[in-house]
């Protein structure tokens, strides 16, 4: 009997190291993929990681898979920290959530000064700052 459950043994610590490694391989993808993103739309992604936010079951091209939801922290100009989400079905990615999408702002103002003057390019690089979320409509 003790051979069975050695093997029952060996068997579930064989599906968990399995698991964690493949769960590991989709990490990095996330990040290669977080990555990407904020170079393609000007962020800077903090920390260099992500950070595994949900599982769900999603109907994809007539099946359900597993989608994995990672969240993670940009900075549009470096002295913020705001929140982006990935979510990978596969391996691939299956959507992006990044901050900002309004119109970036002629100038901003310094938090501790009334009247800054405009941001410009020599100071924060090629970064636009962006104008702030504001909150859905309720809250």
């Amino acid at each position: 009997m003790s051979q069975v459950s050695d093997l029952i043994a060996l068997l579930a610590f064989a599906a968990v190291a399995g698991l964690w490694f493949k769960s590991t391989r989709a990490r990095e993808r996330a990040v290669d993929e977080a990555r990407r993103q904020c170079m393609q739309h000007d962020l800077q992604l903090l920390d260099e990681t992500v950070g595994l936010r949900s599982l769900r079951l999603r109907q994809a091209s007539g099946r359900r898979q597993l989608e994995l939801g990672y969240g993670f922290e940009v900075s549009a100009h470096g002295d913020d920290r705001q929140e982006g989400r990935l979510w990978m079905r596969g391996g691939q990615l299956a959507g992006v959530s990044l901050p900002g999408g309004g119109e970036p702002l002629p100038h901003a103002v310094e938090p501790s000064m009334e009247a800054a003057e405009p941001l410009s390019l020599e100071r924060h690089g090629n970064v636009i700052p962006l104008r702030p979320r504001r909150p859905p409509a309720g809250q």
